[in-house]
């Protein structure tokens, strides 16, 4: 490459989340992992704080919590804003971004949520033809 050329940069670049080096898999991992989804879904509501977001994910540790919120606000999904109070005052909202991505997850969760009893007499199914796990 001349000193004429320039390079192309890394986000002009075409992403295919199939490809093992895109980043685009990361980001993936981050909003379909076990706490991203809900995490996002949870803020898809409004701004929370961090322990009424924590109450919202039921079952979350604080340490996941927070490395999940770090991981989306990384990304560019979640904004945190600290408030200068006395004690401080944390708020996380989605970005325009992250209220996209927790649209469709939205409608993945409210079709599984409303799918359960088919799924639950499939693995009845299963289990009765193939053993219990």
């Amino acid at each position: 490459m001349d000193s004429t050329q320039e390079r192309p940069l890394a986000h002009d670049l075409p992403f295919n989340v199939f490809a093992k080096a895109c980043p685009s898999r990361g980001t993936l991992e981050h909003v379909t992992g076990r706490w991203g989804g809900l995490t996002l879904g949870a803020l898809h509501e409004g701004p929370l704080r961090f322990n009424e977001l924590r109450r919202r994910v039921d079952g979350v540790s604080e340490k996941m919590l927070s490395q999940t919120l770090h991981a989306l606000e990384r990304d560019g999904l979640v904004h945190r804003e600290a408030q200068p109070t006395n004690p401080p005052r944390v708020d996380y909202e989605l970005t325009p971004l992250g209220h996209e991505v927790a649209e469709r997850l939205l409608g993945l969760i409210h079709l599984l949520e409303s799918s359960m009893g088919e799924v639950l007499a499939s693995r009845e199914r299963y289990d009765e033809t193939r053993g219990a796990l």
